[in-house]
């Protein structure tokens, strides 16, 4: 047993980085480590049954953490997209796919297990791909995050019928549906009365061992009690999670149980690995692929006709329905299921295992066509800019989003006139709903700065968020407008220093204030006057935007900026002790 488990371990620290590095995710990197350990590789793992059960209990503790992690207040601020967007997806693409799988000669059970593994898509693949590229605050970002968040809880009614599909499982005995029942509000009324006084006791006592022995203890004893009575062991898991979701406890919680959960749930992918018959690439190649393929563009049209149903733009549709069109982790666990109670025969399993897995191999090779051709071959915009009606307005505002938007209420509250320009159609309408007057045009093309009177305007505020954007608009604003007064956003330092470049004295560092202001009130809170604390963050202030100027003349040399960097530290240091030294050497009041 010892020496699975150092080949296990072997294989995660091997396979998992090079994956990710690949740009292909852990949940790949896993799989492959199976592939290349089990039977179809270097078969220096026999066992796979055993190991398939025991990585399952990764299983049971990330639905533990996901229902820590889906908080009802939260839910209920995203009811609408969630439910929305979310059901109408997994829905949709369970009905095509069962009614598919019913056409291929599949009875009723399997076509609907079929149709709901299908649907389901790689929530880890997903938001860390959208996350490297920024756009999870776009339109299809937050649809995805919302649909995903929606596929994670329909895991749990997923995994609670699979059972109950199996034969002889599906008719009830009444006292059968009371125990589950019972079971259900004894686990919810046990959470909210008897488990937070315990972890309360427990985290008076100061031992983190004995925390984490009581987290394991609630995530086994709710999985015990719902097999017990005939239900998903996964289900009690989750439902212990979100009856604590909203508890102090939460944090410290997922803390303790992310390690095994991390580990196990690694156990059990490569397990599937294992499991996998690679034998089929060899004697069905076509079947394999075929299914795969056929997965990615069955949902990539349902996702498509869905967001386009619901008003997403035809490009936002497009991005959508691709980032969801792979297989997902959950598929596995659904075929497992499904084969342990009889609803799927081995060869049929194996078959849809090697498909999704073709379809996680397949899918970054999609995403990047997207990216890279269709987004880049994509037509102009069918609707035209709006047409300005600004006569002399006193501030032209350049983007509408988070910064744009406070803006233009600070100067609509002391009635001072301004326009908007906007890029983006959807954020446009959105806004106008709340009575907001703003145009749909692009800041960097001159035509529209001309015909907003920007030459007239005695301030041109720049909100964009996308550096390379705000830095066209810049340039053209001093090319052509050099009398008006430009104020900047800055995303980050490096954006700071290409604004200055161009003439703007000083552009607002988005996270700088707020960061500062943050620091001033930690001080406070630890004791610091206030008086003190403000003076402190305002000498801190000074010298960061003293350096700001100071570093901006030789940033595109890498050595002068390093040491510039160096030497800003120490006379920091220097003036903060000067500072105390005056401090405590002034004679009282």
């Amino acid at each position: 047993m010892l020496m699975q488990t150092a080949i296990l371990l072997l294989g995660a620290v091997i396979f998992v980085p090079l994956a990710k590095h690949a740009g292909l995710g852990a949940v790949l990197g896993y799989l492959f480590a199976g592939v290349l350990l089990g039977p179809w590789g270097l078969r220096l793992i026999d066992d796979v049954t055993l190991i398939l059960h025991f990585g399952e209990f990764g299983v049971i503790l990330l639905l533990f953490v996901i229902g820590l992690e889906l908080r009802p207040s939260r839910l209920w601020v995203l009811r609408r997209t969630v439910l929305g967007l979310g059901s109408l997806q997994v829905a949709g693409t369970a009905l095509v796919l069962a009614a598919i799988g019913l056409a291929l000669g599949l009875d009723g059970k399997a076509a609907l297990i079929v149709g709901l593994a299908g649907a389901m898509s790689s929530t880890a693949m997903v938001l860390q791909s959208l996350a490297e590229r920024n756009q999870l605050a776009d339109r299809h970002g937050r649809a995805a995050f919302a649909i995903l968040l929606f596929q994670d809880m329909a895991v749990i009614p997923i995994l609670a019928v699979v059972p109950l599909l199996a034969a002889g499982s599906v008719e009830l005995a009444p006292a059968r549906l009371l125990g589950g029942i019972g079971a259900i509000v004894g686990v919810i009324a046990a959470g909210r009365f008897l488990l937070r006084p315990l972890f309360t006791r427990i985290a008076t006592l100061g031992s983190r061992e004995t925390f984490t022995a009581a987290s394991l203890l609630v995530v086994i004893g709710t999985t015990v009690l719902m097999d017990a009575v005939g239900l998903s062991p996964s289900l009690g898991a989750f439902l212990a999670g979100v009856v604590l979701a909203d508890s102090e406890f939460r944090h410290e919680l997922e803390a303790d149980l992310e390690p095994f959960k991390g580990l196990l749930l690694g156990v059990f992918f490569m397990a599937v690995g294992m499991s996998t018959n690679l034998g089929l690439l060899v004697t069905v190649p076509g079947q394999a692929f075929g299914l795969a393929a056929l997965l990615l563009v069955l949902k990539v049209v349902v996702v498509l006709a869905i967001g386009i149903a619901t008003g997403e733009s035809r490009s936002s549709a497009r991005k959508l329905a691709i980032a969801l069109s792979q297989g997902g982790e959950f598929a596995f666990v659904i075929f497992q299921l499904a084969f342990a109670n009889r609803l799927l025969e081995r060869p049929l399993m194996d078959l849809l295992t090697v498909a999704v897995t073709l379809s996680l191999l397949l899918w970054p090779l999609l995403f990047l066509f997207e990216e890279r051709v269709l987004s880049r071959c994509r037509p102009a915009p069918e609707r035209p800019f709006d047409a300005i009606d600004a006569s002399t307005p006193a501030v032209i505002i350049a983007g509408f989003g988070r910064v744009g938007q406070v803006v233009a209420r600070l100067l609509a509250l002391k009635g001072i006139p301004f326009t908007v320009l906007e890029a983006d159609p959807q954020q446009v309408d959105y806004v106008r709903r709340f009575g907001s007057k703003v145009y749909f045009g692009d800041a960097s093309r001159l035509d529209l700065l001309n015909a907003a009177s920007t030459g007239e305007a005695k301030l041109f505020v720049l909100a964009i968020d996308n550096v390379e954007s705000s830095l066209k608009i810049a340039e053209l604003m001093r090319r052509h407008f050099p009398a008006v007064k430009i104020i900047a956003r800055a995303r980050n330092r490096f954006h700071a220093y290409k604004l200055m470049d161009l003439g703007i004295v000083s552009p607002i560092r988005e996270t700088l204030h707020g960061s500062i202001v943050l620091s001033e009130m930690a001080l406070t809170e630890l004791g610091v006057a206030g008086e003190e604390a403000a003076r402190i963050a305002r000498m801190f202030a000074e010298h960061d935007a003293e350096q700001l100027r100071r570093q901006q003349a030789v940033y595109q040399d890498e050595a002068q900026l390093v040491a510039s960097v160096l030497q800003a530290r120490e006379e920091l240091r220097t003036l903060f002790e000067q500072d105390e030294e005056l401090r405590t050497a002034a004679p009282p009041g």
